[in-house]
């Protein structure tokens, strides 16, 4: 039996308010990061921003399971914007971005198909502090 946990380039490895480092990387942008290590900016910075485009764009990446981030605080997106990943039959869950990360990083170091769209709010005044994931 092995307990130690399986290492991914594309690993989360830490984040904190207005920030998320992927392999020690720093980016402080919202970014949708697939789970072969592909990332991309996601081109938002605040919740409301989000429109039903945002979403779209990830069902041409055809993942098992979309991992919404929603920033500092849980907020759930409008059902017209996720409508084309569920007709795709594509899940979404929904979590503050600190809890995608972490779950990213389960799922992804699992080996599923896994997209993390991962809100980066500029001036986030959440928690404060940094918390590691390695």
């Amino acid at each position: 039996m092995k307990f130690q946990p399986d290492q991914f380039g594309s690993a989360i490895t830490s984040y904190g308010p207005g920030w998320i480092a992927i392999g020690g990387q720093r980016l402080e942008h919202s970014l949708v990061l697939r789970s072969d290590g592909e990332h991309a900016l996601w081109n938002c910075s605040r919740f409301d921003e989000l429109t039903e485009a945002h979403f779209t764009l990830l069902v041409a990446l055809q993942p098992q399971l979309v991992l919404f981030g929603s920033g500092a605080r849980l907020r759930f997106p409008r059902p017209a914007w996720v409508r084309g990943l569920i007709e795709a039959g594509i899940g979404v869950e929904t979590m503050d971005t600190g809890a995608a990360c972490r779950t990213y990083n389960i799922l992804a170091g699992e080996g599923r198909r896994v997209v993390a769209a991962l809100l980066v709010e500029a001036g986030t005044s959440g928690t404060s502090g940094t918390d590691r994931l390695e």
